[in-house]
């Protein structure tokens, strides 16, 4: 494996860490910006919509350089909306860095995915985007407790500088660690990329991830209440299990990314039948610690860490370029406002196993979408990503040693 693909998981750690660290400082954000719970909550919504709407514009807009590059210009938006974030004295300050912030992480996302793309093999593409979105995975398990921490003790501004830091260091280790591929002629077309969208299965596939997200996410976004009020866990025993689920998505990811090349679509199917078992039998055994906890580290080892499989499949749908990476990383983020969202709707009408259940639902629905693939087994499903004009999975000796491809 490439080492670049480590070193742009430690990018992706860093935008992921960003994106969760208003969860963990939601009061003493709140204090300091003279806002309240809710209008911090709204920090994050607007971060996960600036993501979904805005990142795909920003990534046209960068489609003409080459990949390294674009990345660095990401780093530096990204930066400047940490550095704006750790030094707002006012809400509506706050917000815009937010916004800033979550247009370049859907960015980095998707250029940065292309990039794993164009610097390995196709047949060991889904080990490579595994290895990438480790960062996301260890950005749950660490960044978001990290940050907390830091944030509790020395303030939450430091929560934001200690981003600001691990930026710099991504950034620097991307500069050197990550090799220049040039655009070459035709390379970077608005018009050839945005032509897959054309195909109806290519929105079949998109809205497969938005359900698969959206059913871990309508579970995960209330693990918190639902493990204390109805399970009866401690609040001090929670972000223990917190931290074990993030472990089981390490693991799962991992995992999923060594057969996502050879079996994108079965891997698939058995991650929504698995998660459906594992969100109902959560829904119905909520009240019996163990079960729930398994049930809940099932989730853990089938959801979010489809994202291997998910991203194999798009790119043989339609390229492996970082617009369709970028917009399928938007469709991802709105499967996690819709399941967060709904999640919160249904919890008011019928309580707090509800989103369990919604999620149940998501996940079948989800499933729905991808059996015809199943049935089918066509070509696009089992081969290698169609190549954009550009696309040279071939680099230089300085640039990729022959042992590392």
């Amino acid at each position: 494996m490439p080492r670049a693909v480590y070193v742009l998981a430690l990018g992706i750690f860093a935008m992921v860490t960003s994106e969760f660290v208003v969860a963990g400082l939601m009061p003493q954000m709140a204090e300091g910006l003279n806002a309240t719970i809710p209008q911090i909550g709204y920090l994050i919504t607007a971060f996960a919509v600036a993501m979904a709407v805005g990142g795909p514009f920003l990534t046209v807009a960068l489609m003409k350089l080459p990949p390294r590059t674009a990345l660095m210009v990401l780093f530096g938006v990204f930066l400047a909306g940490n550095v704006l974030a750790a030094t707002a004295t006012g809400y509506g300050t706050m917000m815009a860095a937010r916004i800033v912030t979550g247009i370049a992480s859907q960015a980095f996302f998707g250029v940065g995915i292309s990039m794993c793309a164009r610097i390995t093999r196709p047949e060991v593409r889904g080990r490579a985007i595994a290895a990438a979105m480790n960062g996301l995975m260890l950005g749950t398990l660490l960044g978001l407790p990290l940050a907390t921490l830091v944030g509790g003790r020395f303030g939450w501004r430091a929560a934001f500088w200690a981003i600001t830091l691990i930026t710099v260091v991504a950034a620097v280790a991307t500069l050197f660690g990550v090799p220049r591929i040039e655009r070459t002629e035709g390379g970077g077309d608005f018009r050839q990329e945005i032509g897959v969208f054309r195909k109806p299965r290519m929105w079949l596939v998109l809205s497969s991830s938005t359900l698969i997200i959206g059913a871990t996410f309508s579970a995960f976004s209330y693990f918190n209440p639902i493990l204390t009020d109805v399970t009866g866990f401690s609040t001090d025993t929670v972000p223990l299990l917190l931290i074990a689920y993030g472990a089981a998505t390490v693991i799962g990811n991992n995992v999923v990314g060594r057969f996502a090349d050879g079996h994108t679509v079965p891997v698939l199917a058995v991650g929504l039948v698995l998660n459906t078992v594992f969100l109902t039998g959560f829904a119905l055994l909520a009240d019996v610690p163990a079960p729930a906890v398994v049930s809940m580290m099932g989730i853990g080892l089938v959801g979010v860490t489809m994202n291997p499989a998910m991203v194999t499949r798009v790119q043989r749908t339609g390229n492996a370029g970082p617009l369709v990476n970028t917009v399928h990383s938007s469709f991802i983020t709105l499967g996690i406002i819709l399941g967060s969202s709904i999640g919160a709707v249904v919890i008011d009408v019928w309580g707090l196993r509800a989103p369990l259940w919604l999620g149940a639902v998501m996940a079948l629905a989800g499933l729905a979408t991808v059996l015809p693939d199943l049935s089918r087994g066509t070509t696009p499903v089992t081969g290698p990503a169609p190549a954009l004009p550009d696309e040279r999975n071939e680099l230089a000796p300085a640039d990729q040693p022959a042992g590392q491809r």
